[in-house]
């Protein structure tokens, strides 16, 4: 389907262009969002005649979106959730998530100018792109972790999951004796109640 853009789209081209988009993309998301109108010559005629207009609404949503940008550029939001000791979530940080965690520091952020390509599932530190506006797009980070303390650590560039596999490590480690003979400390049980025995009679 041919359309008229409205405003600048990502990967497609700016206000005015005249573009080849595919049937569903146009109709689920270009048309009922106002981003475009089907390139017929009566639509043609129509933006051609309200093309100053169309510019002037654009620039004034662009210098507003610019101006929210300050409140958003470089924030950084921590997300505490639940995880397996791999460091998966039981669950996944959507869109919504983050834009009401923004919401709470302050920011004016909708669900849909946060630009996720997949939900996040694990723990970790993660960069999220949030187009304000079509011509506008800031990063904020993401920090998600299992408690307040993990996120910290995360913070300050620690790498959570490579310390915990190393701490397990270094635990077994250190729990195995080489020089243990097998059935030692099975054999340690009964001396250490016979001494318990010994000490209530006296």
């Amino acid at each position: 389907m041919d359309v008229i853009l409205l405003e600048r789209v990502e990967k497609l081209g700016a206000i005015g262009d005249v573009v080849t988009v595919k049937n569903g993309f146009a109709r689920n998301y270009l048309l009922p969002n106002k981003k475009a109108l089907r390139a017929n010559e009566t639509n043609k005629k129509v933006f051609e005649a309200n093309r100053a207009n169309i510019e002037a609404e654009n620039a004034t949503r662009r210098a507003e979106a610019e101006k929210d940008s300050k409140g958003v550029e470089g924030k950084t939001v921590i997300l505490i959730r639940q995880a397996s000791n791999s460091g998966q979530l039981y669950g996944s940080v959507s869109a919504r998530d983050l834009a009401e965690a923004l919401t709470e520091t302050g920011a004016k952020v909708a669900k849909s100018q946060i630009v996720l390509g997949k939900p996040i599932k694990t723990i970790g530190l993660f960069e999220v792109r949030v187009a304000l506006h079509a011509e506008v797009s800031v990063t904020v980070k993401v920090n998600v972790a299992r408690s307040p303390e993990e996120a910290e650590l995360q913070s300050q560039g620690v790498d959570v999951m490579a310390s915990l596999y190393e701490r397990d490590e270094a635990g077994f480690t250190e729990a195995y004796d080489p020089n243990a003979e097998p059935g030692e400390i099975a054999a340690e049980a009964p001396a250490a109640e016979t001494a318990e025995e010994s000490a209530e009679e006296a």
